[in-house]
C-alpha cells in the first residue's frame, strides 16, 4: 500500500449494488445483460496531442470538473440506450489535459440517465469524485484509501463469469459519503435515487449502473489515481456530454 492508502473493515457486499439489483434471476453483479459481449483489454499508452478541455465534452459538463483536479476519468457511452463504452484517462500537465490510456467497457445495461433511480439500470450522466476503493483482492499499490474484504465476493450462485466483478472496486461519489468505504449503505439523497455504483471488473456485458472495465485497466487506474490530483469520473452517453 502506498503513502494515504488505509485497509478499513466492510459492512458487506450487500450494501454495495444490491440496490441496484432487480428481482430476476437472469440478472446479478451489478446487472448482467447475458447477451452482451466482452469489452476488449485495450489500454494501449497513445501519443495524442495534449489540449485545454477533455474532448468531445461540452461547456455544461466541462465547467464542473473542479478546477484543482488534475485526473479524470472519461466514460464515453456508445449511445442513450447502450451498454457499450469507451473509458479513457486524461491528465493534466500544467494548463493542458492529456490522453494517458483508454480501453473498452460497459455501463448500464439500459444506457444512460440524468436521473438515475434503483431499479432503472441506466447509469447517471454526471462528473463524480473518485475518494475510495476496496474489493476481494489485496490492496496493489494504490494511494486511494483501500478496503480489502472478503464481504465483496459476489454470491456463488450468480453466474461463474462475474464472480470477479468485485475483485478491485472504485466507489463513484453519487449518492455516497465520501471517505467511506465502498459499501458503506448511506444514501445521502435517499435510497430511491440509488446507489453502490462503482468502477469494477467487466464480465462481458451491461451492468444495473455500474461501470465495468478490464482488469488491466482497473489496477493501472488504481496505482495511478491520486488523491492529492483531486480525481474525478466524468460520464455519459456521448450526445449527453456533448451537450
Amino acid at each position: 500500500m502506498r503513502p494515504g492508502g488505509v485497509r478499513r473493515g466492510t459492512a458487506g457486499w450487500a450494501a454495495a449494488c444490491a440496490l441496484l439489483l432487480t428481482a430476476l434471476p437472469a440478472l446479478s453483479a451489478c446487472g448482467v445483460d447475458r447477451t452482451g459481449t466482452r469489452a476488449g483489454s485495450g489500454g494501449a499508452a497513445r501519443a495524442t496531442a495534449a489540449s485545454a478541455r477533455i474532448p468531445d465534452v461540452g461547456d455544461r459538463w466541462q465547467s464542473r470538473i473542479p478546477a484543482d483536479s488534475r485526473q479524470v476519468v472519461a466514460v464515453y457511452g456508445d449511445d442513450e440506450d447502450s451498454a457499450k463504452a469507451t473509458v479513457v484517462l486524461y491528465a493534466k500537465r500544467g494548463r493542458l489535459w492529456e490522453r494517458v490510456r483508454d480501453w473498452r467497457g460497459h455501463n448500464g445495461k439500459n444506457g444512460w440517465t440524468p436521473d438515475h433511480h434503483v431499479g432503472d439500470e441506466r447509469s447517471p450522466v454526471g462528473v463524480f469524485t473518485l475518494s475510495d476503493a476496496g474489493g476481494v483482492l489485496a490492496d496493489p499499490g494504490t494511494r486511494l484509501p483501500y478496503t480489502r474484504s472478503d464481504d465483496f465476493a459476489a454470491p456463488r450462485w450468480w453466474k461463474r463469469s462475474h464472480w470477479h466483478d468485485f475483485d478491485y472496486v472504485i466507489a463513484i461519489d453519487y449518492n455516497r459519503v465520501p471517505g467511506n468505504p465502498p459499501d458503506d449503505p448511506e444514501r445521502p439523497a435517499g435510497e430511491e435515487k440509488g446507489g453502490g455504483i462503482w468502477l469494477h471488473l467487466d464480465h462481458g456485458s451491461g451492468t444495473s449502473a455500474c461501470v465495468s472495465m478490464p482488469r488491466p485497466a482497473m489496477e493501472y487506474l488504481l496505482r495511478t489515481l491520486d488523491p492529492a490530483r483531486h480525481p474525478v469520473v466524468l460520464m455519459g452517453d456521448r450526445a449527453a456530454l456533448k451537450a
